[in-house]
């Protein structure tokens, strides 16, 4: 049985006519023969009824906000927005003549740690979601949720209908995955800053994956692990549309009608509102320090440690307090607030010389100062300030000439 899943978020569900085109995606699959898994999130966002944010504001009354809330139960009440979605859908689609079964993330065969509010999936059983399949049945999964050993509802943190999707689609030994969201597929940079970005045919997942940690937010980088763990391919695509999107894969393999495997970088990520805390001293104890950030849970990103220096950045909320800490050690800080991480991100820049040259060309040409940079063997990154952001996305995005990809 060749099986696909497909995920819909949260705009996709949202009103009757996105579902009818997210049932129109549905019903092709099933005419090309696939059986098909679907993966749904809660309808809407902040301020629909039956969104998550909308959820949670429930317990923000001044009668529930005076004790300390409970992640179990909080969990609970998180995961019914997606079961309504799948309710919702399983119905619309048996009033379009299908035979349909909805479950929970339990149901499904999710198992889960008991991390609640973040929980890990450790198994996925699919007895059950194979017996649907079995008896002809378009199975509708609820996202976001699993239980743990004790049964207990848990949810899997930002992203979670993504990693949902991405492990049934691993455990299923599925064909694809097809996460359909409002936007056609992965840019070279976002439309909103450089008005020339084009939507890429192909990714690799490592590519995915770190233009989605340093601020593209199509997928979530943990659901595109999972499928690089199972090397399960990925289309991101849109759902108001029929366009192929971006398919994402071990290795992208090189199209007649692209030159995106020639190019260096792929694409242009960024990150605003982060602010840059260095610590000088002869000597410096930079252990100390790393484990007095973990301690107060303050996660540190663009490290750089020299014998006389340590330099990382935090968001910009957090600076006060991580300042606050170092200072009750004894160490000085030198904070600058309101800087933005831009991001240059290629498989191809791997054992190629003169990328960093690029950037550092570009970023002086259109008068930016590099504040701190950092390398791996994909991608590179530039700390700015914040006000030259925009301008620095698009000076990157002309030196690797990306509107020709």
């Amino acid at each position: 049985m060749k099986i696909v899943v497909q995920k819909f978020g949260g705009t996709s569900v949202a009103t009757p006519e996105s579902r009818r085109a997210a049932y129109r995606h549905i019903e092709q699959a099933k005419e090309d023969g696939y059986a098909v898994v679907v993966v749904v999130s809660a309808m809407g966002r902040r301020g629909d009824p039956y969104a998550t944010d909308s959820l949670l504001s429930l317990l923000e009354s001044s009668e529930a906000s005076a004790a300390p809330v409970n992640l179990r139960e909080r969990d609970m009440l998180m995961a019914c927005g997606e079961i309504i979605s799948a309710v919702v859908f399983a119905q619309e689609l048996r009033a379009r003549g299908h035979k349909v079964r909805a479950m929970t993330g339990a149901q499904a065969g999710i198992l889960t740690s008991s991390d609640f509010g973040n929980a890990r999936i450790l198994d996925v059983r699919t007895d059950a979601l194979h017996k649907a399949l079995a008896d002809g049945e378009i199975a509708i999964v609820a996202g976001f949720q699993g239980a743990d050993e004790d049964g207990d509802v848990t949810t899997l943190g930002r992203g979670g209908s993504d990693t949902t999707a991405t492990a049934l689609g691993v455990a299923l030994h599925a064909e694809v995955v097809d996460i359909f969201t409002d936007v056609s597929g992965i840019m070279t940079a976002d439309p909103r800053i450089v008005d020339d970005a084009r939507q890429l045919a192909q990714v690799t997942y490592t590519e995915i994956c770190n233009m989605a940690y340093q601020g593209a937010k199509v997928i979530h980088p943990r659901a595109v692990e999972l499928a690089m763990q199972g090397n399960v391919p990925i289309r991101v695509r849109s759902t108001m549309s029929d366009d192929p999107g971006t398919l994402v894969t071990q290795a992208a393999r090189r199209l007649e009608h692209s030159s995106v495997f020639d190019q260096s970088v792929t694409g242009i990520a960024h990150t605003p509102n982060v602010a840059q805390i260095v610590v000088r001293g002869e000597g410096i104890g930079s252990s100390s320090i790393f484990q007095l950030m973990a301690e107060h849970q303050i996660s540190l990103d663009f490290i750089s440690v020299t014998p006389t220096e340590v330099a990382f950045t935090v968001p910009d909320g957090l600076a006060d307090t991580a300042v606050h800490h170092l200072s009750q050690l004894g160490y000085r800080s030198q904070v600058r607030r309101g800087c933005a991480k831009v991001s240059a991100v290629g498989a191809g820049m791997m054992g190629v010389p003169g990328v960093m040259a690029r950037i550092v060309d570009a970023l002086a040409s259109s008068g930016i100062d590099i504040l701190q940079s950092a390398d791996s063997h994909t991608t590179i990154w530039v700390l700015v300030d914040g006000s030259q952001m925009a301008d620095a996305v698009r000076a990157l995005h002309r030196a690797f000439q990306l509107a020709e990809v």
